[in-house]
């Protein structure tokens, strides 16, 4: 069980790709499971739990710093609780291929904790890597936390009652995207709902997460502004990790006051004017010709009666 915090002072970087990857991986199995337990009895179905899932996670590490890009599926042996080495090799060697420079950092799994058994794989990945990490999503939903359900753990040797065990401790991370990913985020987030949603509510669906999104930050940056001011009157201890971290953060800002920055946003605001009127320009004549159309026909209806035109 991890119950404390990894003093390593790593800083973890994932990509959406890897959640994305362990949710379809779950909801695969998942829906594979129960349409072999539909067959066999409804009610075993409903009462059982989704199996859980297996993969490595690959990457990179830079000093201090572990990105984490990709991942792909293990298979699990269930009778002696450990991971195909011959699949795990053969899938390492074609993700070496495509991706030279990733290495394989650790593992995931699923479920709502670290179990007793996930040690056993920890350890047995020591040889490909002698610090893996553990990446573990929680798949059942909470609406009440705004948090991610993924947790990352290292492995670390305590002393416990005179005896040196290694144990999971959990560690801080951060959601890093990249150009692409953004994209297909943006994509993903403009796609047309399922029960035929109108624009008008795409819109606002839109606009709603970027106001939660911008409320988050803001709470965000006060819970760091408010520890930073404890921390200088003395309230609470220095912790240069966290200092170094926000000294980092803040040398990025003047970047978007320069002219450059404000001569980009300038043509971006007025692009988007443009084609804003354009958009309402090519509305109106739409509507305008489908009123002359109508006028149109009813025009040439009376004339084919022989009755006075009320246009004329």
């Amino acid at each position: 069980m991890a119950t404390t915090t990894s003093s390593s002072g790593l800083t973890f970087k994932l990509h959406p790709l890897v959640i994305v990857n362990i949710s379809d991986h779950h909801t695969r199995i998942k829906a594979q499971s129960s349409s072999s337990s539909n067959g066999s009895s409804a009610s075993t179905s409903s009462s059982s739990p989704a199996p859980r899932v297996f993969g490595c996670v690959i990457g990179v590490q830079r000093g201090r710093t572990v990105e984490i890009f990709n991942s792909f599926e293990l298979l699990l042996d269930p009778s002696t609780n450990t991971l195909d080495r011959a699949f795990l090799v053969t899938k390492q060697e074609l993700y070496k291929k495509v991706f030279p420079n990733f290495y394989i950092l650790g593992w995931y799994s699923t479920g709502s904790d670290v179990q007793e058994s996930d040690m056993q794989i920890h350890r047995a990945l020591m040889d490909i890597n002698e610090s893996p990490v553990y990446v573990l999503l929680n798949p059942a939903i909470n609406h009440a936390t705004k948090d991610l359900p993924v947790t990352i753990y290292e492995s670390e040797l305590h002393v416990i009652e005179g005896n040196p065990l290694l144990i999971f401790v959990k560690s801080n991370y951060i959601i890093e995207t990249v150009e692409a990913e953004r994209i297909s985020v943006d994509h993903v987030a403009h796609l047309k709902p399922s029960d035929g949603g109108s624009a008008a509510t795409q819109l606002a669906a839109h606009l709603t997460g970027i106001h939660s999104a911008i409320k988050m930050l803001n709470s965000r940056i006060r819970v760091v502004q408010q520890y930073l001011l404890a921390m200088q009157r003395g309230e609470i201890p220095y912790e240069n990790s966290l200092l170094r971290q926000v000294s980092s953060l803040l040398r990025r800002l003047p970047a978007i006051e320069s002219e450059k920055f404000q001569d980009d946003f300038l043509m971006e605001f007025n692009d988007t004017l443009l084609i804003t009127y354009l958009a309402m320009f090519t509305n109106c004549s739409s509507t305008m010709n489908e009123l002359v159309d109508k006028i149109t026909v009813l025009y040439d209806k009376q004339s084919r009666r022989g009755g006075r035109s009320a246009f004329i």
